[in-house]
C-alpha cells in the first residue's frame, strides 16, 4: 500500500516549466518585411528590429551575444519592442 501511495503521489508532481524563448534570426538572414519602412537601415538593425518585434508579441526572441556587442542589433531590437509593442 505505501507503494501505491508513494507512486500516486510522485505521478503529481510537477517539474517547473522554462520560459518560451524563441531562437533570434541567424546573422546572415533577411528579416521578414515589417510593417514600417527600414529599406535605409543596415541588416543588424532590421535583424534586431525583427527579433525585438517578434518579443513584443511572444516568446523573447533575442541573440544575446549579438545585443550585447552589435550597436545596430541592440537598438533595432529595442526600437522594434517599443514600437510593436504600441500596436
Amino acid at each position: 500500500m505505501l507503494v501505491a501511495l508513494v507512486a500516486a503521489a510522485g505521478g503529481c508532481a510537477q517539474t517547473p516549466k522554462a520560459p518560451a524563448v524563441a531562437p533570434p534570426l541567424p546573422a546572415n538572414a533577411e528579416p521578414p518585411a515589417p510593417a514600417v519602412n527600414l529599406s535605409g537601415f543596415p541588416l543588424p538593425y532590421r535583424q534586431g528590429y525583427a527579433d525585438g518585434c517578434a518579443s513584443a508579441t511572444g516568446p523573447e526572441r533575442k541573440d544575446g551575444v549579438r545585443f550585447s556587442a552589435d550597436g545596430n542589433y541592440r537598438t533595432g531590437w529595442q526600437d522594434g519592442l517599443a514600437l510593436c509593442r504600441k500596436k
